[in-house]
């Protein structure tokens, strides 16, 4: 009889998703002997047996792997022979540091049993996990992924853990975070305290996976009021989470699927006629952002308060998420009126995901960090930079991308620290020196300013480029294709603000063959926050009234402060401003928001317009306003519009046969759906985001693409 040994070294995430239990039970089933462990690159194994239990144990280690791997490549060497019959799983060795590391899982099935089950040792233990669930990244410190490497090293197993660690047929075989009353962490506040403090109108701040949040009732309005008041957030939505989403919002076959993925994303969801949920959690919205529980502590406090819960970013607005405990407990002192928490360190920040219909507007826990592919790999490392909202940041290793975590907006200290700090624990786990640096062409970014500062080869990328490249790669594409790119403000490369956009690109350059036309912003960032003054402008450049007292004082900044504009989200300003909808926002995009919900599925034609001239179009909106048509049918019909216009110039521009769909304005799910119906109808084949953000999040992942096929 015939015995081979042979050693087999898997790459991608297959550090913290039960693999070694996985190889351990598979050589076994095959009858051979051999070896199992992690070391810093990925798993190793060395098995020894018959020829034709070695060829079937090969093929089962991608064919069979564990759902929560990802096999990227696996390569086999021969090695002597050496008579070991038994298999076994070896401690971690440390070679090397580029073992990929897996996102944070939600409670799995099995696991929740455990936690509502009286006769389990784990009964209602809110730290409960098991090799198919529970923490991984924002617990790790270091790879290769074991106990000693995460936050959990301060917790040693006790006998029963222990067994159940080093027992093979157990689900918690090699279960990194195993943990029980006994030994495991401990809740800093009795949950039935603050059951009470929530019933009795709280903020409460919890821990989660990735930082803290802050809850109150979802039905009680003055909670969420004070909730407001105290974080500073007068109109964004708050998210809620709930155990029985089909309470709150309609919700289909899809939208459960979404809601109960692995991932556990916050789902934007139609409200329910009727649901359970106080004004102040969405004002005058349709739509609620919901999510599933996704940890042990979260289903237990869902089926002890019996009722939906905000769960909102642990922050005051536009700051990070507060994750360490003693930053948790100085800023969000004055907006909590207790803290639930725990002892269990979080060491990498990570806010929630949010998913709307079938692109996410924030990909952070559950996706990151998973690797995005590189349509041209990375000849060397790469680290770009991403813009100045919705910061992320994206390092490049070869045939991968590794997109951050959701940041928020660098334009506080505490941002651009966190932007600093998350950048050196993504280089180190990555086990990567950024040598070259990819960042947008804005001077007054600080994201653009702090890549000027280091001393790496730099890349500039202009802003829609960046947007285009970023929807071409998630495609695996590398162009050539046109690509409407539409949104408030981006650095063009003649000075001005670019963002209504028809460009033809590939992944080495761009050609703008078609934008709308430049037109100033009265008070620079100042017409940002009140849209009345882009409608001011351009009722003006039309010799039109305006309706606005305030309009003298303020065009007198034409002069002064009005850098020139051809962005798409101050055209949808300017309309929701004109129809009455907001003078002033509080939050990005808040208006062109407002306008979507306005038009509704109300039906209208567009009107005659060639994409170009926004002053024109704001004219006929107008003048339709004038003449009483309902507001309703005016938005809807600006909507089609814009799309209508925008496949026609798509038309004249000619083949390549692709075009793509980026931008934030693309986040407005009439424009993108009419804007791909009628290209579709042209015979364009359309590329719309479904892995990265259309907005600015999803900018640095771009940045990383053209920088990689910059140096091949």
């Amino acid at each position: 009889m015939t015995i081979e040994r042979r050693r087999f070294r898997i790459l991608g995430v297959v550090q913290g998703v039960g693999f070694r239990p996985f190889v351990y039970g598979l050589a076994r089933s095959h009858g051979l002997g051999g070896f199992v462990l992690n070391d810093g690159a990925g798993v190793v194994v060395e098995a020894e047996g018959e020829p034709a239990a070695l060829d079937a144990f090969g093929a089962a280690l991608r064919r069979d792997a564990p759902s929560l791997a990802r096999v990227e490549a696996i390569t086999t060497e021969t090695r002597p022979a050496c008579g070991e019959t038994e298999f076994t799983i070896e401690a971690s060795t440390a070679t090397g540091r580029s073992a990929l590391i897996p996102a944070d899982v939600a409670t799995c099935d099995e696991c929740l049993r455990e936690l509502f089950d009286p006769t389990d040792r784990r009964y209602r233990y809110p730290f409960v996990n098991c090799t198919q669930c529970g923490p991984r990244f924002t617990i790790v410190r270091a790879v290769p992924y074991d106990r000693p490497n995460t936050t959990m090293a301060g917790f040693p197993l006790c006998p029963a853990c222990r067994r159940e660690y080093e027992d093979p047929a157990d689900r918690r075989f090699h279960a990194e975070p195993v943990c029980c009353p006994v030994c495991g962490p401990c809740l800093s506040l009795p949950l039935e305290e603050a059951v009470e403090l929530l019933r009795n109108g709280a903020v409460l701040a919890v821990k989660g996976l990735g930082g803290w949040h802050l809850a109150c009732a979802a039905d009680d309005d003055d909670a969420v009021s004070r909730l407001r008041a105290r974080k500073h957030r007068e109109d964004k939505p708050f998210a809620l989470m709930t155990a029985r989403p089909e309470l709150l919002a309609e919700t289909g076959e899809a939208e459960r699927e979404l809601l109960e993925s692995r991932e556990r994303p916050i789902v934007l969801l139609r409200r329910r006629v009727g649901a359970p949920v106080a004004p102040a959690v969405a004002p005058g919205s349709p739509w609620l952002g919901i999510m599933l529980p996704y940890t042990p502590l979260h289903h237990l406090l869902l089926a002890d308060f019996g009722a939906a819960l905000v769960m909102t970013s642990g922050n005051r607005s536009d700051e990070p998420i507060a994750f360490d405990d003693d930053d948790a407990l100085e800023r969000l002192g004055g907006i909590a009126d207790a803290f639930l928490g725990h002892d269990r360190p979080i060491h990498r920040r990570c806010e929630d995901s949010v998913v709307r219909k079938v692109f996410p507007i924030r990909r952070s826990r559950g996706f990151a960090p998973g690797a995005l592919g590189l349509p041209v790999p990375a000849r060397r490392p790469i680290l770009a930079a991403g813009a100045e909202l919705k910061s992320t940041f994206c390092v490049a290793r070869g045939p991968d991308a590794f997109l951050s975590p959701h940041l928020g907006d660098l334009d506080t200290d505490l941002a651009y620290a966190a932007f600093r700090t998350d950048i050196d624990l993504y280089l180190a786990m990555l086990d990567v020196d950024s040598e070259t640096i990819a960042h947008d062409l804005h001077p007054e970014y600080l994201s653009t300013k702090w890549a000027l500062e280091q001393d790496a080869e730099l890349v500039g990328v202009q802003h829609h480029h960046a947007h285009a490249a970023a929807c071409l790669a998630e495609h695996g594409e590398r162009g050539p294709a046109l690509a409407l790119v539409f949104d408030g403000t981006g650095y063009g490369i003649d000075g001005t603000l670019w963002g209504g956009e028809l460009l033809r690109c590939d992944l080495a350059g761009f050609e703008r063959l078609a934008h709308l036309e430049p037109v100033p912003l009265p008070g620079g960032a100042g017409a940002i926050r009140e849209p009345w003054r882009m409608a001011a402008v351009h009722l003006e450049r039309a010799g039109l009234p305006v309706p606005w007292e305030r309009w003298a004082a303020v065009r007198q900044a034409l002069g002064v402060n009005a850098p020139l504009s051809s962005g798409m989200g101050r055209l949808f300003d300017a309309a929701a401003a004109l129809l009455g909808l907001r003078d002033e926002v509080t939050f990005e995009g808040q208006a062109a928001i407002e306008l979507e919900l306005l038009a509704g599925d109300t039906d209208a034609a567009p009107y005659e317009w060639s994409f170009g001239d926004g002053t024109s179009l704001i004219a006929r909106l107008h003048e339709d306003r004038a003449a009483g048509r309902p507001a309703a049918e005016i938005a809807a019909a600006f909507h089609e519009t814009i799309a209508a216009a925008s496949a026609a110039a798509c038309a004249e521009a000619g083949d390549p046969g692709a075009v793509v769909l980026s931008g934030g304005t693309f986040q407005n799910l009439r424009l993108l759906d009419s804007t791909r119906r009628r290209l579709e109808a042209l015979g364009f084949r359309v590329l719309a985001h479904r892995l990265v953000p259309p907005n600015d999040g999803g900018i640095s992942y771009g940045q990383a693409v053209i920088a990689a096929a910059s140096s091949s």
